[in-house]
């Protein structure tokens, strides 16, 4: 049996603002790709607005690596507004006042749904490594299924940055007729080798806390802190470009006149990139990083599609082949961790076999997190794809 368990969100960030979990008991697994049927499975999300009588208004919205579900609220942990405020909410581009919007932690995650600090029903222990590997094609599974339970037979948009386009891509290839249209922004179709190297580096440094105990920590006076920091601090990194670094920081020293001749921070970028790490473990569970940044490195979109068709090789457009879904792609000139020649290869693919696809290189110099921060054109161009993408459905 499946049961939900609805609780609102009494700080009300966003019009109708509630959080929830959904919990899917061990006669409903989710199928994983690894071959694993993971049960009982619980799916901790936010919704913003009304569902119409229809269920046609409803809007997914996915997280990037280090994001969860509060993308429009206020967040338990930090206190601070929802990853993607500037985009979700009442007379915003995606208008809580018009469309139902989900936001599900993915799986894997450590945000109430089930990842690798969950309790697994063989031990009554924290899963830890034995939770089984996931893939973004498991995170959309699991997002399908929460979708379905909530008697939404088509979404009206899928849309998402970063790791969250990854699974707007999977979603189009695997639940063609369930994606009446889809933002796929700042993303790629598959892993490069530079992205899977920063990753490696990141997942290095938390198994070499000693603290980490083979990902049997306990979390309690026992936590692999210090290699979690290092993790987000080498990540966040690729988050930015250069001008937008030596904009905000320069060669300027934090709090002093003058050079040490030691190993303090000397200079803002470091006290920064030691801010970031620090606070992010106040909020993250280690071994989900380990996790869902190893989701990301197996993605490959075009093999991914080929292997569930049952081929050896594919294409990436055979990925998209009989679409009816509505497009709109966008990249930043400044993204050097998933660059603009990675969106095009997604838009060829999708011009090959005739798509509905707009694409929009938006001018930046604030690299990879622009999609998170107040960049003119992307509200103008989500607002202008949701727009005409309503009017097309009837909305």
């Amino acid at each position: 049996m499946t049961n939900a368990e609805t609780i609102t969100d009494t700080e009300g960030q966003a019009s109708g603002a509630q959080a929830c979990v959904h919990r899917f008991g061990m006669d409903q697994p989710l199928q994983l790709d690894s071959g694993v049927k993971l049960a009982p499975v619980e799916i901790a999300y936010q919704t913003y607005g009304t569902l119409n009588a229809d269920k046609s208004n409803a809007v997914l919205v996915c997280h990037a690596l280090t994001g969860d579900q509060h993308a429009a609220n206020r967040h338990p942990v930090t206190g601070k507004d929802g990853w993607w405020n500037r985009m979700v909410g009442p007379g915003r581009p995606i208008d809580t006042d018009r469309f139902f919007v989900i936001c599900q932690n993915v799986i894997g995650g450590c945000s109430g749904t089930t990842g690798p600090t969950a309790i697994n029903p063989a031990t009554d222990k924290p899963y830890g490594l034995e939770f089984p590997v996931i893939t973004i094609g498991d995170m959309v599974r699991a997002q399908a299924m929460l979708v379905e339970a909530l008697g939404i037979e088509q979404l009206f948009c899928v849309a998402g940055g970063s790791m969250g386009g990854m699974q707007v891509l999977e979603w189009c290839a695997s639940y063609p007729e369930r994606v009446f249209s889809a933002m796929p922004i700042a993303t790629a179709a598959r892993h490069s080798a530079q992205n899977i190297a920063f990753h490696e580096v990141g997942r290095q440094a938390i198994m070499a806390d000693p603290n980490w105990q083979a990902g049997a920590y306990d979390g309690s006076d026992a936590y692999p802190s210090k290699g979690l920091a290092v993790a987000r601090m080498a990540a966040h990194i690729t988050y930015l470009s250069e001008a937008a670094l030596h904009r905000k920081f320069g060669r300027n020293l934090q709090d002093r006149d003058a050079v040490t001749y030691g190993f303090d921070a000397d200079f803002q970028i470091e006290s920064y990139l030691r801010y970031q790490g620090s606070t992010f473990v106040d909020r993250f569970d280690a071994n989900s990083y380990l996790y869902i940044t190893r989701a990301m490195d197996y993605f490959d979109l075009a093999a991914d599609h080929a292997r569930r068709m049952g081929c050896d090789t594919g294409t990436l457009a055979d990925a998209f082949r009989g679409t009816e879904t509505r497009f709109c792609v966008a990249s930043f000139t400044s993204d050097w961790l998933y660059p603009t020649s990675e969106s095009r290869q997604v838009v060829h693919a999708l011009n090959a076999v005739a798509a509905n696809v707009s694409f929009v290189e938006i001018e930046s110099d604030k690299g990879h997190d622009a999609f998170l921060l107040d960049e003119p054109e992307l509200h103008d161009t989500i607002l202008g794809f949701i727009g005409a993408s309503a009017r097309a459905r009837g909305l």
